[in-house]
Order: structure tokens, then sequence, then C-alpha cells
């Protein structure tokens, strides 16, 4: 403010005091060295994938790449000139594909090579863009905070100043795409009803009804109310319920929240945005009894029928637990190593336009 008095406006020098803006910082100069090498694009060519015991040229390239990113360990000019994918460098692309949330199965495909042609530049830009994205943040994340990060695609449960355990989600598909905000979750429905949005029954479900007449009998759905051409629909609880046997509510302008789904197969994917933007939690039945573990009354086997009494039920909680959902693409963990994740919805290629002043071309997922 003092600053700002005085007439002078670039407050860029003041830095924020988030551990994560330093770790961030501390990850620069690795990148800007990085910068002067060249960084030549890898191709599988005519393959599909690289497994463990096949050769590759430019495998000695690749193991260059990782010793230089920290992923692998140095070893003698015969290692590293070597073009067999050994045991060595498995391990290696293994510790890579956890940093860029890719599965960790040591095989090479279009996905790690796509992470590991990513020039340092572009790495550079990404830090620099989630580094400022920190100053919007606050200075220490709640104690009992519950952070879900839209492109890791997973929520974070907070107890003091640790992640006590964390669970993969899916979040908004690009065209419906889920907000960041801050709120505080409040209430478990379970066996919830689903009153459908507007969107979704004049986009899909009016013309399911018009090729199929018993479409709303298939799918466990009655109409309550409004029009013909604008019904209100609303689905009774049960296992096809969209939003599975269980939702987490924390009353928002944006009608976004938490829960179960009968989609489980979304969750093998390592890219997961397919939401119509609320976030769906892998472990719902986990967390509805975490949320509950000082309440004596809620047991693992009351819960567990609340979910399919198929009668909706409300609980409040008696403590309310603080929620925000954000967008980051860089950060560094608590083993020190620095993780990236693409940018699904564009905010970094937007931002970045801001901070640089040119276009930087949307990243699209794996």
């Amino acid at each position: 403010l003092d600053s700002l008095v005085a007439g002078r406006m670039n407050l860029s020098p003041v830095e924020p005091v988030h551990p994560q803006y330093a770790l961030l910082k501390a990850q620069l100069k690795r990148y800007r060295d990085l910068e002067a090498r060249p960084w030549p694009a890898l191709d599988l060519g005519e393959r599909r994938k690289l497994e463990p015991g096949d050769q590759a040229e430019w495998l000695p390239i690749l193991r260059e790449r990782l010793v230089m990113l920290g992923d692998l360990a140095p070893m003698d000019s015969a290692a590293m000139a070597g073009t067999r994918y050994d045991t060595a460098l498995v391990t290696g692309v293994r510790r890579f594909q956890e940093r860029h949330g890719l599965h960790p199965d040591g095989v090479i495909g279009k996905g790690v090579l796509k992470q590991v042609n990513a020039t340092p530049a572009e790495r550079l830009r990404s830090l620099l863009v989630n580094m400022e994205r920190l100053r919007w943040v606050p200075e220490q994340n709640a104690p009992d905070l519950l952070l879900v990060n839209i492109p890791e695609f997973r929520l974070h449960v907070h107890e003091a100043d640790t992640v006590a355990w964390s669970m993969a989600v899916v979040v908004g598909a690009t065209a419906t795409r889920t907000v960041i905000f801050s709120d505080s979750l409040s209430t478990i429905v379970f066996s919830p009803t689903w009153t459908v949005p507007q969107s979704i029954v004049r986009g899909e479900i009016l013309p399911a009804m018009a090729k199929d007449p018993n479409y709303l009998r298939k799918k466990g759905m009655e109409i309550i109310g409004g029009t013909e051409r604008n019904p209100v629909i609303r689905q009774k609880p049960g296992s096809g319920n969209a939003l599975g046997h269980v939702k987490f509510l924390f009353p928002n302008s944006y009608s976004i929240y938490l829960h179960d789904t009968p989609s489980r197969s979304f969750f093998a994917r390592e890219s997961r945005a397919f939401s119509h933007g609320c976030i769906r939690l892998s472990e719902p039945q986990r967390f509805a009894e975490y949320l509950l573990r000082d309440d004596s009354t809620w047991t693992t086997k009351k819960i567990k029928e609340a979910m399919h009494s198929g009668k909706e039920q409300f609980v409040r909680l008696k403590r309310k637990r603080p929620v925000s959902i954000g967008y980051f693409t860089a950060w560094v963990d608590r083993q020190g190593r620095l993780h990236f994740r693409d940018d699904v919805y564009g905010h970094d290629a937007r931002l970045a336009g801001e901070i640089f002043g040119m276009p930087v071309p949307v990243q699209q997922p794996a």
C-alpha cells in the first residue's frame, strides 16, 4: 500500500509467503540452464509404444534428458550410450510418469513422449504462471482444507500441515468446466435425488425422450413440474442415479458439489475431465466415513445402509470443512519432486498471454 501511495505501481518484487512460491522459484535455475541446451523431439516412428527390453536409437538422448530432469541417476558413458530399454531407464521413466500424472507402468507411449518433448522454455512459462497464481491464494492453507486440484484430477484431504490422504476425481469437461472457488462443506446427502439441470434436459433428455417414450422410466426419472417443452425432471435414488449413492454439499452459486457416480470406468483414465461441472469422487464412502468419524452414531454399517436405502437423507456436519477448488499445473511435492500437469482448461495459456504479452498455445491433454 505504501508503494501504491508513493506512485510505484510495480509490485512484482513483493513475493508471496506461500511455501509453494519459494519451492517453484528454486526450480527456475535448472530450467533456465536447460534452455541453452538442444532439446530435439523424440519420436516413436511407426511404433505405438516402447516396452522394457526394446531397442531405440534415441534412448541415449532420453537417458541424458531424464538425468538432467532428476528422474535418473547419472551413470557411466557406456551405460548412457546404450540403445536398449533397460531396467535402470525403466525406473527413471516411471519416476517421470509419476511427476506428470501418467500411469507409472514404464511403457513409453505418446503421452510420455509428449511430456518428455516439452521444452525447458515451456516448463519455465508454466513455473512462472503458477508462481503468479500463488499471489492470489491465502498465505497458508486452512489446517483442515479439502483441496481439489483440477489439472491433477485429485482431491487432497489436509490435516494440520499435511495431506492425510487423497483420491482421484473426475472434473468438468472443457465445455462444462468446473469453476475455481472456495466455500465450506456443510452437508452430506445419502441416497440423493437428482434434479436435472435445464441445460441437460434440453440438450440430452428431451431428444432421448423423443426417440424412446420409455426413456424416463428406464433411467429412474420422473417429471415433477415445468411445462411440456420445459419439464422439471428428477432422478430417483438408486444405483443408476447420476449422483451415485451420496453427495456432499458446500452451497454455492455455481451449483457445484462433490458426489459419487455409477460411471466408475473414468477413474482409470489419466485425464479425467468428463463431468457436467460437478466433481465425481472415486472413494465416496470412505469420504463420508472420514467426515463423520467423530460422530459415533455414524458407523460404517449405518453409512452403507443410508447410501443404499433408496430414501434421501440429509446430514449436517457438526463442523464445516473448508473446500478449495484450485488450478495448479506445477507444484513441488513433500519429497521435493517437481510435478507438471496439462493445462486442461487453457487457463495457463491465457494467463501467460497476460504476463508475457504474447499468445501461448493452449495445451491439450494427452
